[in-house]
Order: structure tokens, then sequence, then C-alpha cells
């Protein structure tokens, strides 16, 4: 198989490998930010679930996560699993990383000393706009350095998709290696791989310029 033919037949692997890349980022960041801020209620119950959920979800691996959101529903409803591939997939990986981010949020909010939120509050600023408008920026400022690792993370776990069968770059890199007998599929993989990475570290490096205004 030429080369050209070869990078042909994977490109329909990179486009879902980034899409499972774009839409874990729009899922997990959100919900991230909502499980820190439920870690941080005044409910004990509520900081208990959520302290579970963050130490099974860090503690097991994304690869035994995947299975298990791809086979639980036939295993314990009798559900037919044909159609839940990609939902399984997308909803293990938003779940997963939305932990990390969690935790990221989570270390950013308690850096920010007290003594902000009580001005703001002298201030007649709300809980919520004292969030919004002063804490949250900062927070901002202060993890993306940590956002990036877990972003160029997300970008070679993106390769664990091949554990529900679903044929993205790496999965595409091992079959027509196999049928081929070529190690050059490999090679595009990786080239795909770092490409996407130097771009997320690229694009991340100019947001932390844009905010430099924080110092």
């Amino acid at each position: 198989m030429e080369f050209s033919t070869m990078l042909s037949t994977m490109a329909p692997g990179m486009l879902r490998s980034v899409g499972i890349f774009t839409l874990t980022l729009l899922g997990a960041l959100p919900l991230g930010m909502i499980v820190a801020l439920l870690k941080k209620s005044r409910f004990v119950v509520v900081r208990a679930i959520i302290g579970a959920y963050i130490s099974i979800i860090r503690g097991t691996p994304l690869m035994l996560q995947l299975l298990v959101w791809y086979f639980g529903p036939f295993y314990l409803f009798q559900m037919n699993i044909g159609d839940w591939r990609f939902p399984a997939l997308i909803l293990g990986f938003v779940v997963n990383y939305a932990a990390y981010f969690a935790e990221i949020y989570r270390g950013g909010i308690e850096s920010i000393p007290v003594g902000q939120y009580e001005a703001a509050e002298v201030l007649g600023y709300s809980r919520a706009q004292t969030f919004m408008r002063i804490i949250l920026p900062q927070v901002i400022k202060r993890i993306l350095p940590a956002i990036t690792n877990e972003v160029i993370t997300l970008v070679k776990d993106t390769s664990l998709a091949f554990t529900l069968a679903y044929s993205e770059i790496f999965s595409l890199a091992k079959q027509i290696s196999a049928s081929q007998t070529s190690f050059t599929p490999f090679v595009i993989a990786g080239v795909f791989y770092f490409v996407a990475n130097y771009v997320v570290a690229f694009v991340m490096s100019r947001i932390e310029k844009a905010l430099d205004y924080y110092k």
C-alpha cells in the first residue's frame, strides 16, 4: 500500500480522534467546574458522594471505565447495546476527565486568598458576582498549565477508544500495520498525535499570554 493511500485510509480515524477529543472537552470542562463546586458544598452528604466519585475515577484505569460504561447497561439491565458504543465512549471520557478537571479547579479556587472574598462582600458583591468577576478570572490564569497537561494527555488517551472497537487513528494504524506488515501506519499515527499536541500547547500558551494582565 502506497503512503498516500495509507494516509487517506487513516484520515477518517484522525477525524474520529479529533471528535472524541472535542466532545470530551466540551463535556468535561464545564462538568468539572460543577463537580469542583459541589466538592465545596456545605452539605456533608454531597461532599462525600463527590469525594467517592473522584476517588473511584482517579483510582481505576480509564480503559476499565470505558468497558464498564459500554457493557454495564447490558449486564445490569439487559439493554441492547448495539448503538451504545460511541455514547458510552464519550460518556466514559467525559466522566473521567471531569474528575481530574474538578480537582484542578478546586486547587485553583482554594489558592485565592480569603481576603478577596471579604473585600468583595464589603463592596456589595453577591457570592455569584464575586466568583464570576473576581475569583474565576484569577483561577483560570493559575490553572492553565495544569489544564494544558490534562488536555495533552487527553489527545493521547483518545487511542483508548480501541478498547470498544471504535476505529480511531490508533485502531486503524494497528489494522493496517498487521495487514500490510508495515511500521509506517504507526509512524503516521505518532506524527498525528505529536502535531495535535503541538497545536494544543501552542493554543494554550497563547491563552496564557493573553491573560498575563491578571498577574
